[in-house]
């Protein structure tokens, strides 16, 4: 069974990657020009009201590639007895799809079918990180968007409690590295995080400790706090780090401080490779900039659609 669910991985890896030759930065000079300054005007316009899209957005963009690769499934609403993949339980807390709406809106208004869903959203994630003072970058664009979106498929998001060998095997099984499990990584120096996601660390950790030993005492006291056993807030959280609306390093400096808030991200301290990775980037922000760059690209350069929708909420 295994061979075969690893048979099915590679096929799976090569029918994305071969969407890959034919994405391009100028797909659309000819057929929409303005696309680009449309979207980020879209990004703009919701983040002067709103500190948290930016954030919203680039989780999202992560939440569609890692199911049946970036395709804009995850922007398809339940319809009849088929439960979408924004409804499945690692989703129900993604937000701003407005935003990516109201740019395909406008997109479709002056380019009517041409411009993907997919590659919205693609754009509005490098928007949202240059908005946040983070790197830019050309987009790859062409993708299709997808006709499948099912809520069951979101059990192989990468979860907040994995440990390495965990996350490793999610990477890989979408043709990613250790590298760019780290890079990515980084996304989290944006945001905000419910208690679910951490309470893992906080309370019961296991038969010896109440509290993850690896979480810095203060930090697990306040989090205790903020999430205590019974809690019933259920917006109850905190954010991913002391300046969640900037796109920085300090990520990675938490992690060796013992100060990050998911057992995954202490979970690239459990690894040589990983953790000599999130040292470098601790020490340069210039280093993980250039390392968040290249692997943003790659990921999202995984695509496995089939058309243009007109509406990024149904199929055609």
């Amino acid at each position: 069974m295994a061979i075969i669910f690893a048979f099915l991985n590679i096929l799976l890896i090569l029918s994305l990657s071969s969407q890959v030759n034919s994405l391009s930065s100028n797909y659309y000079d000819k057929t929409c020009p303005n696309v680009e300054s449309i979207v980020t005007n879209a990004v703009k316009s919701a983040l002067a009201n709103d500190q948290k899209v930016p954030a919203a957005i680039l989780r999202m963009h992560f939440h569609d590639c890692f199911i049946r690769g970036c395709d804009a499934s995850v922007l398809l609403n339940s319809v009849g007895k088929n439960t979408a993949e924004k409804d499945g339980p690692p989703n129900v807390s993604l937000h701003a799809f407005y935003v990516i709406e109201a740019a395909k809106k406008q997109v479709e208004a002056l380019c009517p079918g041409i411009v993907s869903c997919a590659d919205i959203l693609a754009l509005a994630a490098r928007d949202s990180v240059v908005l946040s003072g983070g790197p830019s970058w050309d987009v790859p664009k062409g993708r299709k968007d997808g006709r499948t979106s099912l809520a069951t498929e979101t059990r192989q998001l990468p979860a907040p409690t994995f440990n390495i060998s965990q996350l490793q095997q999610s990477f890989s099984q979408r043709g990613l590295s250790m590298e760019d499990l780290v890079a990515l990584s980084g996304g989290h120096t944006l945001g905000f995080s419910h208690c679910s996601s951490f309470n893992n660390r906080i309370h019961n950790f296991n038969a010896s400790h109440d509290v993850d030993p690896s979480l810095h005492p203060s930090l697990a006291s306040s989090l205790k706090s903020i999430c205590p056993v019974n809690n019933k807030a259920k917006n109850a959280g905190t954010t991913m780090d002391p300046s969640p609306t900037t796109f920085d390093n300090n990520y990675y400096k938490l992690i060796l401080q013992g100060k990050s808030l998911f057992s995954s991200d202490q979970a690239l301290l459990t690894s040589p490779k990983t953790k000599g990775l999130v040292t470098k980037f601790a020490s340069s922000r210039e280093a993980f900039s250039k390392a968040f760059v290249q692997s943003m690209i790659k990921m999202s350069s995984l695509n496995g659609g089939q058309e243009v929708r007109k509406d990024c909420r149904v199929v055609n």
